[in-house]
């Protein structure tokens, strides 16, 4: 469970210890696990998603074929269609594996909590965004994530299950062809796949920024589930 607060202390002569921080076990380490093969997952489906696209860089049908963008080869994975198909589908089943085991377990740990962006957390979106963006006062932490922080990790899951959905949608059409419809069709659900998939690298880009923001201690304890001297 996260949650648990220790203090950090050090000897001083053989039997004074003394108080040198304080320390919360914020990540179990199956959060870590997913987080990290999640990441990984995704770092090689979009790679390869987009040498995908390269064998036909359109929406609209093939002929005429206009040509939406020529993605650069070198920022692709899988060198060709079919190598790139066999990296995205391998990947696409660690990516949903550990997408469940999170979710998983953040609704049977209670661990949710932590991150889900929910009503009471309204009031406190301004106050954060007057910070960030408006320089303003920070407001009081209260939490380990505040309010903005859990707006970005809900939209992160709520982008990851459409992101599934989609990609069954294009990967099967005929199979979840009611997967499709709801979709507008097969070509609608190749633009929504596609669209997705830039929404979550804007978040991983935004999400990178948040952890510079606060600093080192963060990306450790993501590694440790550690966090030293938290604010909250």
């Amino acid at each position: 469970m996260s949650g648990v607060v220790v203090e950090i202390t050090r000897q001083k002569g053989k039997d004074e210890p003394i108080v040198v921080g304080r320390g919360v076990y914020e990540h179990p380490f199956i959060v870590r696990l997913c987080h990290w093969l999640n990441t990984i997952a995704l770092f090689v489906m979009v790679g390869s998603g987009l040498q995908i696209f390269r064998a036909f860089p359109s929406f609209g049908a093939k002929i005429p074929q206009k040509d939406l963008l020529h993605w650069p080869k070198q920022f692709a994975i899988g060198g060709w269609l079919g190598g790139a198909l066999q990296w995205h589908l391998t990947f696409m089943w660690i990516y949903i594996a550990t997408g469940v085991v999170y979710i998983a377990y953040q609704i049977f740990s209670g661990n949710y909590r932590q991150v889900l962006f929910t009503h009471r957390d309204i009031p406190d979106v301004w106050p954060m965004v007057r910070h960030y963006f408006f320089f303003g006062p920070k407001p009081p932490t209260r939490e380990a994530y505040n309010a903005l922080q859990k707006q970005a990790y809900t939209t992160a899951i709520v982008l990851g299950i459409l992101s599934v959905a989609t990609g069954f949608a294009v990967w099967k059409p005929i199979q979840f062809s009611w997967l499709a419809w709801m979709m507008g069709g097969f070509h609608y659900a190749r633009i929504w796949h596609f669209a997705v998939m830039w929404a979550m690298v804007a978040f991983v880009l935004g999400h990178l920024v948040m952890v510079i923001l606060h600093g080192w201690n963060n990306f450790v304890s993501m590694l440790t589930g550690w966090k030293k001297d938290p604010e909250y």
